[in-house]
C-alpha cells in the first residue's frame, strides 16, 4: 500500500459520494459502492490552537475509499482497451471541500501477461 498525500479533482453524485476522479493526467470511474469513514487526525500537530466554535473537520477526516477503472478510449471498435482497476483511499477538507489522494492499496500489485 502506498501512502500520499496528492491533490486529485473528484466529481460528486447528488448525495456527496464520489464518482469520478482525475489523477496524475487520467480519468477515472468509480466502479463500485464506495465505503465512507471518518478517522482522527492530529490537529495540535498542524495547528498552533483550535479556533473558538470549530468543529467539523477539525478532529476527523473523511475518508472515501473507492474502487476505480480508468477511463480511456478503446484502441478500436472492435477491441476496447481493458480497464486498469485500483482501490484509493480519498480524503475531503470539510472547510474547502478540497480532495487528496491518501492510499493506494494496489499500487504493488505485479502485471501477468
Amino acid at each position: 500500500m502506498g501512502m500520499f498525500s496528492e491533490s486529485v479533482d473528484v466529481a460528486c453524485g447528488p448525495e456527496g459520494q464520489p464518482v469520478e476522479l482525475q489523477w496524475g493526467g487520467r480519468r477515472y470511474t468509480v466502479c463500485a459502492e464506495p465505503v465512507h469513514w471518518y478517522e482522527r487526525r492530529q490537529w495540535w500537530a498542524e495547528e498552533q490552537r483550535a479556533p473558538l466554535g470549530s468543529g467539523p473537520g477539525l478532529v476527523d477526516h473523511e475518508i472515501w475509499r473507492v474502487q476505480v477503472a480508468r477511463v480511456e478510449p478503446p484502441l478500436s471498435e472492435e477491441a476496447p482497451a481493458a480497464p486498469e482497476h485500483l482501490t484509493l483511499d480519498l480524503v475531503r477538507h470539510t472547510g474547502s471541500g478540497r480532495w487528496r489522494l491518501l492510499r493506494i492499496h494496489d499500487a504493488l500489485r505485479h502485471k501477468t501477461a
